[in-house]
Parts: structure tokens; sequence; C-alpha cells
């Protein structure tokens, strides 16, 4: 019985353009007490891997939080599997602005001890009492409100590309250091008269946000159903005013999705306008940063001269480079590094972009 993925990506790429088939990206998740995860992890993933369902899912005792591609044909079988599962039965499932079908090469299904790293004690504070979820319409007519504190809960190398107008971002790594920022800043001096209003790109984050600045003291909290990925949905099947400019990051090969025209970020090399995320082509490295068509040709998709040095090595030099050192999102630091030489910091403010 098969329990793990057997092909590479370039293998699996293959098969998608031989295949022919248009896939979704779609993306949800649920937070559900699941006595055994790595049971319903290995069923999940017979289950899927049968339908040729690909992408990157963490199982935990909490519940569920994935992101996925689905060959289009077998949506309807994905979805009666889905309904199969008590607590996954209409699940909303934000499905992707732009498709790209391939977006994801392999099906990882991941064992965690969190569906999203939060740092909080989950044991301290009633998870389920959460803010009050807006639908686009009721999102645009609030965040416009004189008491209205708009939040992004995401990073800063994804709202530095795109982000709802007015909205306070908080200049942090991982949306586990956003919450004390936001706490100290915003949370403690707004407990009565203020609507705390939250985003992210599809809600998972907000979730346990808004329950947690509840549980902090905070009375009106609210947040946006479905993200920013069903925010541009109901915008666009509504004609609805769109207040989110630039593009929405997303957790795919594809990087993001356009939402608005505005280009409001800067190549991090060279600071002309730019949008487009690269990961350094020095595997070692992989910073995540912004670069333009001219630097990545310049220079051959890295981040800086020593990268570019270091890809020109034969593969085994480059392998005793990497032997031994740990590779992590911390050094990875995404968007954060002394070669980028435009990367500013974004500070902890309300603009207009």
């Amino acid at each position: 019985m098969q329990l793990y993925n057997k092909l590479s990506a370039k293998e699996r790429e293959e098969l998608i353009d031989q295949a022919g088939e248009e896939r979704l990206t779609i993306s949800f998740y649920q937070y559900h007490q699941i006595g055994n995860p790595q049971i319903f992890r290995n069923h999940l993933f017979i289950a899927w891997d049968e339908l040729d369902v690909l992408g990157r899912i963490y199982v935990a005792h909490e519940g569920i939080n994935a992101q996925l591609s689905v060959p289009a044909p077998r949506f309807k079988e994905f979805k009666e599997h889905l309904d199969s599962i008590t607590f996954l039965k209409d699940i909303r499932l934000n499905i992707a602005i732009e498709q790209y079908n391939k977006s994801f090469l392999k099906l990882k299904v991941k064992v965690r001890k969190k569906i999203l790293a939060d740092g909080l004690n989950d044991k301290s504070f009633d998870v389920t009492n959460k803010g009050k979820h807006l639908k686009a319409k009721e999102f645009n007519d609030l965040i416009e409100k004189d008491n209205a504190i708009l939040i992004d809960m995401r990073n800063h190398y994804e709202h530095e590309i795109g982000h709802f107008q007015g909205a306070i971002k908080p200049d942090v790594d991982t949306f586990r250091d956003s919450l004390p920022v936001i706490v100290d800043e915003y949370i403690e001096s707004a407990k009565e008269d203020k609507h705390i209003v939250m985003y992210c790109t599809g809600g998972i984050r907000c979730e346990k946000a808004s329950a947690y600045f509840k549980h902090l003291g905070a009375k009106n909290v609210y947040q946006l159903e479905g993200g920013i990925i069903e925010y541009v949905r109901q915008v666009k099947t509504e004609g609805l005013e769109n207040k989110f400019v630039g593009k929405n990051f997303v957790f795919d090969d594809r990087m993001a999705e356009r939402v608005s025209d505005d280009v409001i970020a800067h190549c991090h090399q060279c600071g002309e306008t730019c949008d487009n995320h690269t990961n350094c082509a020095n595997v070692h490295c992989n910073l995540l940063f912004i670069q333009c068509d001219n630097c990545k040709e310049q220079m051959e998709n890295c981040c800086s001269d020593e990268c570019v040095d270091i890809i020109h090595l034969p593969e085994e030099k480059q392998k005793e480079l990497r032997k031994g050192k740990t590779v992590s999102n911390k050094i990875f630091k995404k968007g954060r590094s002394p070669k980028l030489k435009y990367m500013h910091k974004i500070e902890v403010k309300t603009d207009k972009y």
C-alpha cells in the first residue's frame, strides 16, 4: 500500500502534460478534534493519490490545513470524498482566481503538532469563540467606519506586494511573530470602542487570532470570511468595489495571484517597480525575494554574486558546500538579506498603499 509520493517533480510535470487536463488549485482548512492524526493522514493520502490530487496538507489533533491541486474532471469525486468525512461535509473551498496546472507537483500529507504555527496555548482560551465572519460587502462597509482598525494578519513578504487600502501591516516574518506585536500596539488600547477587522490569505490565521483577541478582552472582533481569495471571488461575481491593491501572495508554485493592476512593490536588487517573487537559484540559499526580469537575466535568478558563483560550480562541489549546514526558514529569512539593496523595512503603519 502506497503511503508516500514516489515520483519526482519532473516526472510529475511530464504526466500532467501528457494528461492534458485542466487542474483546479484549491485551499481549505477546518479546526476539529482528530483522535489519531496519523491514521487520518494515511486515509487521505490513499484516497487522494487515487484521484491524482497533489498538494501540501497538514493534519494535527486540532484539524486540517490543505492547499492542493485537483484534476478538474475529478473534482466531483474529490468533493464526494470530502463530504463523506463528517467534519468536512459542505466545507467552503477556496478556489484560486488564476488556475495553473502545475501549482503543486507532489502529494505531501504531513502530521504536525499544529496545522498553523501560532505559539499559543490553546488550552488557555476558548478557540471556538471566534470573531464574526464578514462577507465582501460587509467587509467593505465596515472598514470605511472611523472606529474600524483593519489589520493584515500576513507576513511582510506577503503584504509587500498587495494589501487592502488603509490596513495596518506588521513587519513580521511569521504569524507567530505578529500576535504579540498586534496585541501590544492595538488590542490593548481598543478593547471597548473599536472594531478590530482582520484578514489573511484564506482565513485560517484569522480564525485563531480572533478567538485569542477576544480572550484578551477585545469586544468587537471581525474577520474576512474565506480571506482574500474568497473576497476577490465575491467582488467579481457581485460587482462590488475592490479595495485590495496589487497581488495576493499564495503558497504554491504560482507565488501570487493578480488582484488589481497596481504594482506597489520594487525589485529588491535594482529598485525598479516590480512585484514578482522568485527563489534564489542557489539551492542552499533559496532566498525568497522580489526580482525584475532584467535582474533575473543578469543575476541568473540569484540574489547575489556569491550565489551566481556557486550555481556555476560542479554539483559535487555545491553538495560539499551544503554538507552539514541546517536549512530552515530562519536561515532563509524570506525577503530579508543584506545582499538585497532595495529591501526596505516595512513599518507598522497605515497608509493608502
